[in-house]
């Protein structure tokens, strides 16, 4: 039987900045249906980077952050003659997107102590500074893909 077909997404852009990229950003940041606090959230963390860095236009550091944190190569499980190899495939560009963005969202949960908007600020402007915990998770990730260069012949 076939698979079902997969369709491109159209996605809308966000009211303030008019960017198709912060859009998705605000839904990867949206729990339980939230949008409105989840578009708080993120508009207060742009105004707070645009204080921050005296910089009038904070999608800049946005960007460079996403940019930074994006994966190459990641290792997905393949499981070959009994034996499951971690093998080491390029990312395509929506799921960098994808990545980037959940461990920028994620490495600012994790901070405890202050409001989400500051964390996630902090972590954007780290991001984009190639610091921080979503840029060691690339890191790491990378790394990880690297010591399974070996099997990267099981990729087809």
């Amino acid at each position: 039987m076939r698979r079902k077909r997969k369709y491109k997404r159209e996605y809308q852009p966000d009211i303030q900045y008019n960017s198709v990229a912060v859009a998705r950003f605000i839904n990867h940041l949206m729990r339980k249906g939230k949008k409105s606090i989840a578009e708080k959230i993120m508009y207060q963390a742009l105004d707070l980077i645009a204080k921050k860095t005296k910089q009038e236009n904070p999608l800049v550091i946005f960007e460079k952050a996403i940019e930074n944190t994006s994966p190459l190569m990641e290792v997905v499980s393949r499981r070959i003659g009994g034996a499951n190899y971690q093998v080491p495939r390029e990312v395509r560009q929506d799921r960098r997107f994808f990545l980037a963005t959940e461990w920028i969202i994620k490495a600012a949960r994790v901070k405890k102590g202050k409001p989400m908007a500051e964390k996630l600020a902090e972590e954007l402007m780290a991001a984009s500074k190639n610091e921080g915990a979503a840029i060691k998770k690339k890191q790491d990730i990378h790394r990880m893909a690297e010591a399974n260069r070996a099997f990267a012949h099981f990729a087809w």
